[in-house]
């Protein structure tokens, strides 16, 4: 069963950071192999799916003209409005309230693996809806198992290699996968900026 927004206000409740985005090197680290695993330095609209506090969201910020950043917790997206100024946040619960507009770039990082596979084949839907011609699909996900998550990170990237999406970038590391999918030809940097 997809975890509900319950789930989420109780871990803000005990913890404003319950999974120490803000103090981890790993998570800092993280952030920064998705963000270099991203093709273009710059997007007109983004997107970013469970954004939690806005760690991520800030950065996302300085790369996208505009930027959507949703999360199902009240508490998580008043602290990711302050975060991040720069990105439109919103309080949304999906897949229901997926946003309406297409994407140039769609991040999901860290949110998959809470839908169940209904929910999950409703977001990939989502996605392949939203996606721009060209556009990119930043995915990053915990490799390990949690006891009360549905799915796990290999189980959700797996789902999105299924698609019709074009694997450009494959990184897979003991504890994270980042994935970078394209809505077209997946054309490597060098080859996009004419060095080969």
């Amino acid at each position: 069963m997809t975890l509900g927004t319950d789930y989420f206000d109780a871990m803000y409740g005990r913890s404003p950071d319950p999974w120490g985005f803000t103090t981890r090197w790993y998570e800092r680290r993280k952030y920064e192999v998705g963000l270099a695993a991203l093709p273009r330095p710059r997007y007109a609209e983004g997107f970013e799916a469970g954004c939690s506090i806005g760690v991520l969201t800030e950065r996302l910020a300085e790369r996208c003209d505009r930027l959507l950043a949703c999360d199902t917790s009240a508490s998580a997206v008043e602290q990711a409005r302050r975060r991040a100024p720069r990105a439109r946040v919103e309080l949304r619960t999906l897949p229901r309230d997926w946003p309406d507009g297409r994407f140039d770039l769609i991040v999901l990082s860290e949110v998959l693996y809470y839908f169940d596979d209904h929910d999950l084949a409703e977001v990939v839907e989502r996605v392949l809806g939203s996606l721009q011609p060209g556009g990119t699909l930043l995915a990053v996900h915990w490799r390990h198992p949690v006891a009360e998550y549905p799915q796990t990170g290999d189980d959700v990237h797996d789902a999105l290699a299924r698609t019709p999406l074009n694997r450009l970038v494959g990184h897979v590391e003991a504890d994270f996968r980042c994935d970078v999918f394209v809505r077209g030809e997946a054309v490597s940097v060098a080859a996009a900026e004419g060095l080969v």
